[in-house]
């Protein structure tokens, strides 16, 4: 059986591969958006990104390891529904589900490495994982209200069109 530490090395270079390949990813995402809040938002979360990549590195530094990724296979595949729904022009309605996938995924990868790390008494990792934590969450949050507030009403207004 693993120990919690080997645990938590592992599950850090599979959010830490996860995030690089969202490095990658966030740009097509930006460029297929069609409303200009959530291509904006996406352009905002590429930044925020390359800080969580940055703070992952540290992590791995308060444990004494070198940064290491592990193929994400999750990340991967959530990246792929998101690129065919770019594909089949689904819309933003459509990319902001694909988008919020994502983001309840790095929500658990998160709290669960922010609570090892606390048990493992590293507060200072634990800290920079609570940090881009909140920072997944406000993502959510934003996503969600981007949602709310404009996609889903301008998509459901273009459904009316073409139904009559």
């Amino acid at each position: 059986m693993s120990t919690l530490r080997e645990i938590f090395l592992e599950e850090l270079a599979d959010i830490y591969d996860a995030e690089k390949q969202l490095l990658k990813a966030l740009p097509k995402m930006a460029e297929a958006a069609r409303n200009s809040e959530l291509k904006s938002g996406f352009e905002t979360h590429l930044g925020e990104t390359e800080g969580h990549v940055n703070r992952l590195e540290r992590v791995f530094e308060a444990f004494g390891e070198r940064a290491k990724a592990k193929k994400c296979k999750a990340m991967k595949g959530l990246i792929a529904e998101g690129e065919d729904l770019i594909d089949d022009e689904e819309g933003d309605a459509a990319l902001i589900c694909a988008a919020q996938k994502v983001e309840h995924y790095e929500i658990a990868a998160y709290g669960s490495l922010k609570s090892w790390a606390e048990l493992l008494d590293k507060q200072d990792a634990a800290k920079l994982l609570e940090q881009t934590l909140n920072e997944e969450k406000a993502t959510d949050d934003k996503l969600t209200q981007v949602a709310e507030s404009a996609v889903n009403m301008e998509e459901e207004r273009a459904e009316h069109v073409h139904s009559e």
